[in-house]
């Protein structure tokens, strides 16, 4: 028997993340894995587990004011199936472990475990997401740039909870975004790659590109996106290499069981240019 917490609302839940040092579950996909200790043996919690995956305040996902407001604990499974989901996040999820995994792995513990090769971390920065973090006295709102500090590390406060992620409800006239793993599907990642774009009248008139799992956090540089904004599709060749060069110098990879970090750096430069050579062959939409 595991000894923990089942609060009945958020406001409980709040008020016992005030009161104990305590550890929030949602799905508990990752952390079950990380805690496990072998088969028939409790996990090893080192701290009272707060569930909070059943709360109906942090599974809504509404429309308000231009953005998408996504409760914490909404399920991958809901996601993939909600009208107000873009289709590009939805290829994203829909590479994202298996369906039964999907059927209990909610949103903000993708976040919340801050891994780096979280998969929807690339599409959060790219939009720049903002976390809506609340304790029993109120709430702050900070971007996910800032609530991620490394890996595994975030600025969540112990008597704080996730409760709901802020995404621009924005439209990109180019989508593109790759996964690489040992397979297409329910394979953890390798390295992955978003970029997101829109023209105007042939020029660039908005570029994200968002690097996951080749670095201690997703890599996006604005600077680099500057550079490429207000070019004219035709002229995106031109800086191509230095476009490369730059994002060589940030793409900072490591060895590890799933992959070599020079075939990461590598790959991820190959899908940096043919992310740009798809704008360029791209007519003004």
């Amino acid at each position: 028997m595991v000894d923990g917490f089942r609060p009945e609302t958020l406001k409980e839940a709040l008020e016992i993340r005030a009161r104990h040092d305590c550890l929030p579950i949602a799905g508990g996909t990752d952390l079950m894995v990380q805690r496990a200790r072998g088969f028939g043996l409790k996990p090893d919690f080192e701290k009272p587990p707060l569930f909070i995956g059943h709360l109906p305040e942090l599974q809504q996902i509404n429309h308000e004011n231009g953005q998408i407001h996504i409760g914490a604990c909404a399920l991958l499974t809901d996601l993939l199936h909600h009208q107000n989901i873009p289709e590009i996040f939805k290829e994203i999820l829909n590479l994202m472990a298996s369906p039964p995994s999907r059927n209990l792995a909610s949103i903000g513990g993708n976040i919340c475990n801050a891994s780096p090769a979280g998969d929807t971390l690339p599409y959060f920065y790219a939009l720049n997401a903002r976390l809506v973090l609340q304790n029993a006295s109120g709430e702050r709102i900070v971007p996910i740039t800032e609530f991620i500090t490394g890996p595994k590390q975030t600025g969540l406060k112990k008597e704080e909870l996730l409760t709901i992620i802020l995404i621009p409800q924005e439209k990109f006239s180019i989508t593109f975004y790759r996964k690489i793993g040992q397979r297409r599907g329910m394979s953890l990642t390798k390295a992955a790659f978003l970029g997101l774009a829109n023209l105007e009248n042939g020029k660039v008139s908005d570029v994200r590109m968002a690097f996951g799992s080749v670095a201690p956090t997703v890599v996006r540089s604005h600077e680099i996106e500057k550079i490429i904004i207000g070019k004219s599709v035709t002229d995106v060749p031109k800086i191509m290499p230095e476009i490369s060069q730059r994002y060589a110098a940030l793409i900072q990879p490591i060895d590890d069981a799933r992959s070599t970090a020079i075939y990461r750096k590598k790959v991820s430069l190959r899908l940096l240019d043919d992310f740009l050579k798809k704008l360029t062959n791209t007519r003004n939409r």
